[in-house]
């Protein structure tokens, strides 16, 4: 069978504010809706209130009011396991907490009051950002694993490693081990993954940190990195945070 990624399409972009002041809160939500008139946009009036939502919002407009909106946001990169699965941009008074929003891969940081042409050119990048990190979350690959067809979401992969003739996929759920190549994986998974060492590929947004000679994944594995492959390396990986990627380094 010939490895293929395939996309599936996502459902609109919801959109969250959380302020606890009411009338900062409605302002908000309406240049949203003047902005993204489809968008669907709730409101909150604490972090409590928002992360007892069930909605998969894809952007987060968190004040820092007493650092709620701070530990709200370092909340959802938790459930999102360390990721960046939805784009965060602060809406606050509070200049204190930029370092911490930075930690926590805020998309932007916004200081009251708020102007409204600002607000409008952030929320347009905003958007872009949320629809090329739900494009990448919607990728998934078929694999023949025990006999069964089984649907590998790429969000999902932190590395191949080549084992003689055999490909081992590593994964949050473990490793599947299938009958391919490491070059016919390559050309399949495409330029979200990079052959880092000729026994690894690994995909670029599971990349915690890197050096010389390895790079450290987000759950604490470390992955060989060819010396002679080093530039080559940085040159993708940025391409990668710039066409939208996943970058926690």
């Amino acid at each position: 069978m010939e490895e293929r990624v395939i996309s599936e399409a996502r459902a609109g972009l919801a959109v969250a504010v959380c302020e606890p002041n009411e009338e900062l809160r409605g302002e908000l939500v309406r240049m949203i809706e003047t902005e993204k008139p489809g968008a669907e946009v709730a409101a909150f009036g604490s972090g409590d209130a928002l992360l007892g939502s069930e909605t998969d919002f894809a952007i987060y407009f968190l004040d820092i009011q007493g650092a709620d909106g701070l530990e709200a946001a370092r909340e959802l990169r938790t459930r999102e396991r360390g990721g960046a699965g939805s784009v965060i941009v602060f809406v606050t008074g509070y200049r204190d907490y930029m370092e911490e929003a930075f930690d926590v891969h805020a998309f932007q940081y916004l200081v009251k009051p708020v102007d409204a042409k600002k607000f409008a050119e952030v929320l347009a990048a905003a958007w872009m950002e949320a629809e090329a990190i739900r494009r990448r979350e919607g990728r998934h690959i078929l694999l023949r694993l025990d006999g069964l067809m089984r649907k590998v979401a790429l969000r999902d992969i932190l590395y191949l490693e080549s084992r003689n003739k055999k490909v081992a996929i590593h994964t949050t759920e473990g490793a599947h081990e299938i009958r391919r190549s490491m070059e016919t994986m390559e050309s399949a998974l495409g330029t979200d993954f990079y052959r880092c060492h000729r026994c690894y590929l690994v995909n670029l947004a599971r990349i915690a940190d890197y050096g010389p000679r390895t790079i450290r994944l987000e759950n604490g594995e470390r992955l060989l990195l060819a010396e002679k492959k080093y530039a080559d390396f940085v040159k993708n990986y940025l391409r990668y945070a710039k066409d939208g990627g996943v970058v926690h380094v």
